[in-house]
């Protein structure tokens, strides 16, 4: 009811102005979004139907209403919470025309998010029954929506051979080789069903699974496949044809339900999304399902309490700002910030255009670029299975990121999607038509092979992942949103048992707190949210204040005053604002109930006024039949009188006979007027035909027209999807062109750098011009010392000579590791000093002689030096190379004493097994015995009965014998039959007598048997038992050693492992000094050349 209260509201908006509005669904899975919103579309296509005078509902109409049904059966599914539960979003967008009546609508769906399951596998754990509901009831129901949408019988063939073909799928079943890893197909009796079903080959398919073509730089090779890329492959093929599907048939409903495209043409927009996710460990799927709860729920706080405030500022009214505490921009800035620092999704982004990138470096990627982030939260513990938190507006949720890199990039086997692209079928080719836009498993391969830190941004217009796409979409649902008005209906879920009539308090106080609904109610008390525009609130409540304004023109704010003066309303009632009236909660409802009140009296006074009409007019009626009445009566009485009389008669005899010349004369005046309105007929039929025929070329004018008009629709529809792509291509096109820009830019500045540092070469060569002329004036001088210095050279060589004999000997001195790393980083801090110098003696080299003269003997120290530290690091280097093998094979030697360890810890558990299951067997046979005395006992317990029951008998034979016997005494003088018959029963007492002493006794051996057997028996068991529990310790104990032993071992691994990275990284880091040192030796050799020609120059 209260939603039809809010659809007549926007109703009466629709038709008083074109406007664009939308119901937002949000709840719990179960709560009744898609119920509710199929009762909205309902309601609408009734009360905005053209066809209202009709009996039947028109054909537009008609097939809005059976949209829902179509994709309920391919879109839903049962869950535990609900027995309709939609696996997609969808936005239904219905389109009016300025009447205010339904023309056309439009589905947006987002992507099918389906779970792989267990004669067809996928559907092995999906036979459920609910109740109420027959599959073929409902499949006829959907065969049936599908006609009134307008789907052929041939597409409908189609969309069922698929959903076979996906069903059979997932039947192929693939195997692993014994020598191999390769997949194989022992049977493919489902792949032939495939092949048939799709139109395709079935050795292209079979091959395309097992081993595919794929491009290693420009050739194409086989690879053969492993059994688990297989079922990946398979299950991928699945989803996306399942996929295409879904999206063919979103579009072909579209195209049935998409009428119009007039321009000024309003619509109402339904969101029927899924609700907030939180299961115990929750995947890359409840990741985009929550993000779009959030932005959703933003823009329910923008509207609920920003703008609601803003509005009341705005309007001038009194308000102090309330912040509820509800702002959720860092949660999506967590999620969506593409830089500083990254958000989520660009980071998923970011790894999967990495080469070698793993979910677990990922996971590390956003625990170091977000760790500090308010939202996000690490695991407590290291045994969590969760990989990191976030903290939504509906709590904390713990995220679990298996297999998030390959859900993003979302591969597909490329060999399969061309063979499907070159179907036989038409159908299915059509829904493969994108294969060119298809990302294969080797392209991606490839992109993280050669994907470079920059890679990213280049290559993002050449494919988009799926988290790119699913944010644009959110990106483009929140635009449209968001310039709509936005009506939100809260679905709230009473109970988890799916009960009528049953209401779970703290379940539904738990949702509508964490909604802010609450929030929403609390701001609404608070403030005034009722609010209407003048004109329309002076229209619709002028009739509870008919003398309060004077007629004339007014304006519409002071008309509105003084209709509240006139209402009399208490002024912490409403407030009066820039271009509306604001009341508080309840305050218009009365105002409506006024109005209803003061229209009822009206209506009432009007009925009043028309039934008085009507009574009235009866009543004159009533007296014109009564004067009739009379008059006839005096007439009827007139005529008795007179039809006796002669002259009577005789008048009514003569009265025809002088009619008979005026019927001659009428008669030809008849025939003449026939003739003329048979020339008339004529002269219409003859208009007839010609408008007959006018009107079939007008109906085959507007048939061409039609045509005209649907191919426009077409191509207008088709210049719609290029414009969009062009829209896209443009968008593409302005990044690369930014990213040249900023190319150009930084080559730009790359240029000025280097004329700047041109004019500083320039300028330098003019210096060392000078220089050299200074230094030619100078050569005179130099060439006088020239002999002094040739001595010092040779001098200087000799002592090179020398010093390179004492770094021999050096050479062969052996020191620790640590010392000569010392050593190392003190002889390089010299080395740098020394070359400090060395360009400081280049830049200076006007100097004098003498100068020069120190330079040489310290270029020739420096070169000795040099080539000390690089025989010492050569030696280090061996020494490393030594260790390092040393090291190997420790580990060598320890991982085949791990492995020996590791078989007879195998070897032990096998024993353990062993032992444990001798000792099930004892425990077995304990319980067999002691079924088997409880069985004896039982039996023990009958026979005491009926030992307890015979040695009642033997009493009361024996009191029989006592009576008997005083009888006998009794009757001593009886007959000899007498004498006989006790004769008898005495006989028959020792025989009974004898019977029971022989029953009693096997009794009681039988019973003694029992228990010696019995207390064997358990003797035995408690042996045996006592002898497990040893053997089982002993096992345990030699468990736990060798257990503690292979943990020593493991650790052990793992500091020399964690030794040889250390020493592999320090043999590294030698070899780069090495280097740097042979660089700067080189530079020293070139230098000193260098100087040694100057100096040849200057002789």
């Amino acid at each position: 009811m209260l939603e039809k209260i809010v659809v007549d509201g926007l109703g009466e908006t629709e038709r008083i102005s074109p406007s664009f509005a939308h119901f937002l669904y949000r709840g719990e899975s179960g709560a009744g979004k898609t119920e509710n919103t199929k009762k909205v579309i309902q309601y609408l296509a009734h009360v905005a139907s053209s066809h209202k005078s009709k009996k039947d509902q028109g054909e537009l109409e008609r097939q809005l209403l059976q949209a829902n049904p179509i994709l309920e059966a391919f879109g839903n599914a049962k869950t535990v919470k609900n027995d309709n539960s939609s696996r997609f979003g969808k936005f239904i967008r219905i389109n009016f025309d300025v009447n205010g009546y339904i023309v056309g609508a439009n589905i947006e769906t987002s992507d099918l998010l389906l779970e792989p399951y267990n004669k067809y596998r996928f559907l092995s754990n999906g036979h459920v029954t609910i109740p109420g509901q027959q599959d073929k009831d409902m499949f006829q129901e959907t065969m049936e929506a599908m006609r009134i949408m307008g789907i052929p019988d041939e597409e409908q063939i189609g969309l069922l051979k698929v959903i076979s073909g996906v069903l059979q799928l997932g039947n192929i079943v693939f195997k692993k080789e014994r020598n191999t890893d390769q997949a194989s197909m022992p049977d493919n009796t489902a792949a032939q069903k495939v092949s048939h079903l799709l139109g395709i080959n079935v050795t292209d398919f079979t091959r395309g699974i097992l081993t595919p073509r794929i491009k290693v730089g420009r050739d194409y090779v086989q690879k053969a496949q492993t059994k688990e890329q297989a079922d990946f492959a398979i299950e991928a093929l699945a989803k996306a044809t399942y996929e295409r599907m879904f999206r063919w048939l979103v579009m072909r409903i579209n195209k049935a339900l998409d009428k119009t495209k007039r321009q000024g043409a309003s619509f109402i927009g339904i969101l029927d999304i899924a609700g907030f996710e939180i299961f115990e460990l929750n995947s890359f799927e409840q990741l985009c399902i929550n993000y779009t709860n959030e932005k959703l729920q933003q823009l329910f706080n923008h509207t609920m309490f920003i703008l609601e405030q803003e509005e009341y500022q705005r309007e001038g009214i009194e308000w102090n700002f309330i912040d509820f505490g509800l702002d959720l921009q860092p949660c999506i800035d967590l999620i969506e910030k593409p830089a500083g620092p990254p958000g989520i999704l660009a980071l998923l982004d970011e790894e999967c255009w990495f080469p070698k990138a793993t979910d677990k470096s990922f996971v590390e990627k956003v625990v170091q670029e977000q760790g500090t982030h308010p939202k996000f939260q690490k695991p407590k513990q290291l045994k969590d299975k969760a990989d990191f938190c976030i903290i939504h507006y509906a709590g904390k949720v713990d995220y679990k990121a298996d297999e998030w890199l390959m859900k993003n990039m979302d591969p597909l086997n490329d060999n399969i999607a061309t063979l499907l692209h070159q179907s036989s079928d038409k159908f299915v080719s059509e829904l493969w038509k994108d294969v060119d836009r298809i990302v294969g498993l080797d392209q991606v391969a490839g992109m993280s092979e050669t994907a470079l830190p920059g890679a990213f941004k280049t290559r993002k217009g050449m494919f988009r992942t799926v988290g790119q796409l699913y944010k644009e979409q959110l990106a483009k649902l929140m635009a449209t949103l968001r310039n709509t008005n936005p009506n939100f209906v809260r679905c709230i879920i009473p109970n988890h048992e799916k009960k009528a009539g049953k209401l779970d308090p703290h379940l539904v106080l738990d949702q509508l707190r964490c909604n802010g609904v609450l929030e929403g109610i609390r701001i609404c008390r608070q403030g005034f949210p009722n609010r209407v525009v003048f004109q329309e609130f002076r229209q619709r409540y002028e009739i509870l204040t008919p003398n309060a304004i004077p007629k004339g023109f007014m304006d519409g704010k002071q008309a509105c005053v003084l209709m509240i003066k006139a209402l009399e309303l208490d002024s912490n009632l409403y407030r009066i604002g820039q271009s509306k009236v604001f009341f508080r909660a309840g305050v218009l409802a009365h105002l409506e109930e006024e109005r209803d009140l003061k229209i009822t009296d009206v209506i009432i006074g009007f009925q009043a006024c028309c039934r008085g009409y009507l009574a009235r007019k009866a009543f004159a009626k009533r007296q014109q039949q009564l004067t009739a009445m009379k008059v006839l009566q005096r007439n009827c009485a007139a005529y008795l009188k007179l039809r006796n009389w002669q002259w009577w008669r005789l008048f009514t005899k003569v009265k025809p006979l002088l009619q008979v010349s005026r019927q001659e004369e009428e008669m030809m005046a008849k025939e003449e007027e026939l003739i003329k309105v048979k020339e008339k007929q004529l002269a219409a039929e003859n208009r007839l035909s010609e408008m007959e025929t006018f009107q079939a070329q007008l109906m085959a004018e507007k048939m061409q027209l039609q045509e005209q008009l649907q191919a426009e629709a077409e191509l207008c529809a088709e210049a719609e999807e290029i414009r969009a792509r062009l829209t896209a291509k443009k968008q593409e096109l302005e990044e690369i062109c930014h990213d040249l820009e900023a190319r150009v830019e930084e080559e730009e500045e790359r240029c000025q750098h280097l004329q700047a540092e041109k004019k500083k070469m320039q300028q330098n060569i003019q210096e060392l011009e000078e220089q050299l002329e200074e230094e030619e004036s100078a050569r005179q001088k130099l060439q006088l010392e020239k002999v002094t210095t040739e001595a010092k050279l040779k001098k200087l060589e000799e002592d090179v000579i020398v010093l390179e004999d004492q770094n021999l000997k050096l050479a062969k001195e052996k020191k620790l590791l640590e010392d000569r790393m010392s050593e190392f980083t003190t002889n390089l801090t010299e080395e740098e000093e020394k070359s400090k110098s060395l360009a400081k003696l280049k830049n200076k080299h006007e100097a004098m002689i003498t100068d020069l003269e120190e330079r040489l003997r310290r270029e020739e120290k420096q070169r000795q030096e040099l080539e000390k530290t690089r025989r010492k690091l050569e030696g280090d280097s061996s020494d490393l190379h030594d260790q390092i093998a040393e090291l190997q094979a420790q580990i060598a030697e320890l991982k085949i004493q791990l492995s020996k360890k590791e078989e007879e810890l195998q070897a032990a558990l096998a024993r353990v097994e062993e032992e444990a299951a001798q000792k099930n067997m004892a425990l077995k046979k304990i319980r067999e015995l002691e079924s088997q005395i409880t069985e004896l006992q039982e039996d023990l317990e009958s026979e005491r009965a009926s030992r307890n029951k015979a040695e009642k008998q033997k009493r009361d034979l024996g009191e029989e014998l006592e009576a008997l016997k005083t009888e006998l005494e009794d009757t001593l003088d009886s007959t000899a039959a007498q004498q006989e018959l006790r004769s008898k029963r005495e006989q028959e007492v020792t025989v009974l007598k004898k019977t029971l002493e022989d029953e009693a006794k096997t009794h009681e051996a039988q019973i003694q048997e029992m228990r010696q057997k019995h207390s064997q028996a358990i003797e035995e068991l408690a042996e045996q038992l006592e002898q497990t529990k040893r053997v089982k310790a002993n096992l345990e104990k030699a468990k736990q050693a060798l257990e503690s032993e292979r943990a020593e071992l493991s650790n052990e691994v793992k500091v020399l492992l964690q030794g040889k990275g250390d020493a592999e990284h320090k043999r590294k880091k030698v070899d780069a000094q090495l280097q740097e040192l042979q660089v700067k030796f080189t530079e020293g050799e070139r230098v000193k050349t260098e100087l040694a020609e100057r100096v040849n120059k200057l002789q």
